[in-house]
């Protein structure tokens, strides 16, 4: 099992910190202590704005990927899902390949679907329902992979197009940028991966739904063709190490409690109709309530005897990586804790 964390690009990680070139090299030193610990990959989140409006401020994914990219040295990058909408994918593959020889050949390019219809709005993007957005994705990982491997790039599709387009340097990494696709939507989402995406990314959500959604990659990949061991797979667990288990889940900070309550009320407009949003709204309930057995129904939360049980569980479901979201990932003790307890 590899493990890989979310920088703390702003809220709700860094709410404490006014001065935003204090928050950047904070962001970096967390980046930095996490590749001499042992992890694998850093995790950035494609927000733009907060999911609900405030004004704290989140640095923008890319220019910080380029960034880490060179305050660091031998640490995986990747996107928990560049939101396809807000970056013509030509460009974005350009991007790409110029972030990976900054890095000396450790990105891989993380995409999915889409953010909040309020972001879209919010800085001038045309929305587009769900059925539009995956249509979207498929075009633009089209593009992607094409502009990585060829030497000129021409694609009309509904969407996105592209004329003549070159691509130089094309990156590092050979055959080409390792591409991850993210999100566990069942029928297109999970279609793509098989067909396309070098890894994935799941959840976060509880241990059946992560097998449901493993069960259904491995249909679509025999659908296509694919070897389902060739695809990384990644899942999304929010991580609070203590000594105790109720020591774990009172680590989580005031501005995490807010975050999680907003996101609750979220889910809890769905939960009637989608038992994945149901059964994340139940355990965010659990977390805010302090209830440590609750807590338990997925993700790393509590001492390191039940973590070491709950890694067990993600080990057997065939996951290969995770992406730990620390709640305290900031102040650096969760993750020399954790590294020093699962990490050789």
């Amino acid at each position: 099992m590899k493990y890989g964390i979310q920088v703390p690009q702003g809220w709700p990680m860094l709410t404490d910190l006014q001065e935003p070139a204090v928050a950047y090299e904070l962001m970096v030193h967390t980046a930095q202590t996490a590749e001499e610990c042992g992890y694998e990959t850093l995790w950035l989140a494609d927000h733009l704005m907060p999911t609900t409006p405030h004004q704290l401020f989140n640095f923008e994914c890319w220019t910080s990927t380029a960034a880490l990219a060179r305050d660091t040295k031998r640490i995986r990058l990747c996107q928990e899902g560049t939101c396809q909408g807000y970056r013509n994918p030509a460009l974005l593959a350009k991007m790409a390949s110029t972030v990976d020889v900054l890095s000396h050949g450790r990105l891989t390019l993380g995409i999915a679907a889409g953010e909040p219809e309020s972001a879209f709005q919010a800085f001038g993007y045309e929305t587009a329902e769900a059925p539009t957005r995956l249509q979207q994705l498929e075009e633009a990982v089209k593009i992607i992979l094409a502009m990585w491997q060829e030497e000129t790039v021409t694609f009309f599709g509904h969407h996105y197009q592209a004329h003549g387009a070159i691509n130089e340097p094309k990156g590092v990494q050979k055959p080409h940028i390792p591409l991850l696709i993210a999100g566990d939507e069942a029928r297109v989402t999970l279609k793509l991966v098989a067909e396309y995406a070098n890894a994935c990314l799941l959840g976060p959500v509880d241990f059946s739904t992560l097998e449901q959604k493993l069960t259904i990659l491995k249909q679509h990949c025999a659908t296509v063709g694919r070897d389902f061991a060739s695809i990384w797979r990644v899942a999304t667990v929010f991580c609070a190490i203590g000594e105790t288990d109720e020591l774990a889940i009172a680590s989580f900070s005031t501005a995490w409690k807010d975050h999680l309550q907003a996101t609750k009320g979220f889910m809890d407009m769905f939960a009637g109709t989608s038992p994945t949003f149901l059964a994340l709204s139940q355990w965010f309930g659990a977390i805010l309530a302090g209830d440590a057995a609750g807590a338990k129904s997925q993700g790393l939360i509590g001492s390191p005897e039940t973590i070491r049980e709950r890694l067990a569980i993600y080990e057997a479901l065939g996951i290969q990586e995770l992406r730990l979201i620390f709640p305290d990932a900031a102040h650096l003790l969760s993750i020399r804790h954790f590294a020093k307890e699962f990490i050789s």
